[in-house]
């Protein structure tokens, strides 16, 4: 009986290494779903730099884009301000 209990631990054990082993689409998918937030990030923050304070002559024709964006301008705004630095943060990407 013991050993039995073994040998499905066993084979859970390897099923369980596989599966984290080989899987690369859901890493791959994680990867390019990051890449995009950071990405809707950096445009929004060219957009939208003043309403964390980034004076920005081209918000008065940003604004046309606002019906477009309003969805995600809070979700933005929250993940922004819980950075340490906006410019650390967003510009660091673009730095050697």
């Amino acid at each position: 009986m013991m050993n039995q209990t073994r040998i499905r631990e066993f084979f859970s054990d390897l099923k369980m290494f596989f599966s984290a082993a080989f899987d690369f689409k859901e890493k791959s998918t994680t990867f390019i779903k990051k890449e995009a937030m950071d990405e809707m990030d950096n445009f929004m923050l060219l957009c939208y730099g003043d309403i964390l304070g980034i004076p920005l002559p081209t918000t008065y024709y940003t604004l046309e884009l606002l019906p477009y964006l309003a969805e995600d301008l809070e979700g933005w705004e929250r993940r922004i301000m819980a950075r340490q630095s906006v410019y650390g943060d967003r510009w660091g990407d673009f730095c050697c």
